[in-house]
């Protein structure tokens, strides 16, 4: 049987996590923006941003590795299931870091290679 709250806890912490790319905005949920009453978007430091996105890959890459090494010692608390699935999370968020890069330096050369 599926364990559901399992998959309930993956999908909050990916609803955290955009909003947290989102500079700790929440997102508006069926509520139409007033003509004249809008808001300007709050400023978000790329730099922060980035080194926050770093430091969660980073934090993931870590807790994969303590869950593998206790896994592999014999702790009991410890499940394979747990241990495959921090090993996944720390794979694609460190795929994901790769890929924003490239994009990056593709956009960085795109702009330099730019006339003026």
């Amino acid at each position: 049987m599926i364990d559901t709250s399992r998959i309930e806890a993956m999908v909050a912490q990916l609803k955290a996590a955009a909003a947290r790319a989102q500079g700790g905005v929440a997102p508006v949920e069926g509520v139409a923006a007033v003509a004249g009453a809008e808001k300007p978007a709050p400023r978000v430091d790329f730099a922060n941003v980035l080194k926050s996105s770093l430091d969660q890959v980073s934090a993931a890459q870590k807790k994969s590795s303590d869950m593998s090494q206790s896994f592999s010692m014999g702790d009991d608390n410890v499940n394979l299931s747990d241990v495959m699935i921090a090993m996944q999370k720390a794979s694609i968020s460190f795929q994901t870091s790769i890929q924003v890069r490239n994009k990056l330096v593709s956009a960085y050369r795109d702009i330099m290679t730019m006339q003026v």
